[in-house]
């Protein structure tokens, strides 16, 4: 933020003839534009929006590869340090999928990301 403008008698005085003080809206009209490359870095960083769009890669691969009836009671709520969290609605189907389904899951998903994407699964009622 630019630093405040002293304020002169001619400012005090129009502010007070005007009834309005205009001195930071003319401030910020003479604050240079910065160019959106030298923003949107930031911004995304900031919106966290190379995270997201590996999440819905995620779920969207988790629907097209993994069977109807898991995905109908299982999704993928994110991805952290190599973990995949997936959301189960029931505590029946949370053993049902660690039991019977977690390798399959596992090999599924590491051979369309890779190993070192998704190391781990970890499943939990939510």
């Amino acid at each position: 933020m630019p630093p405040k403008p002293k304020s002169s008698a001619r400012v005090k005085v129009l502010s007070q003839w005007r009834g309005v003080d205009y001195a930071p809206l003319e401030v910020a009209r003479a604050t240079p534009a910065r160019l959106p490359g030298d923003v949107l870095p930031a911004l995304m960083k900031e919106l966290r929006l190379d995270a997201r769009q590996a999440e819905a890669e995620i779920v969207k691969v988790w629907n097209a590869l993994i069977d109807p009836v898991v995905t109908a009671h299982a999704q993928p709520a994110n991805l952290h340090k190599g973990t995949l969290f997936v959301n189960v609605d029931s505590s029946v189907w949370l053993t049902e999928i660690v039991r019977y389904r977690r390798k399959e899951i596992i090999e599924r998903l590491q051979h369309s990301f890779g190993k070192s994407v998704i190391q781990k699964i970890s499943f939990r009622i939510g």
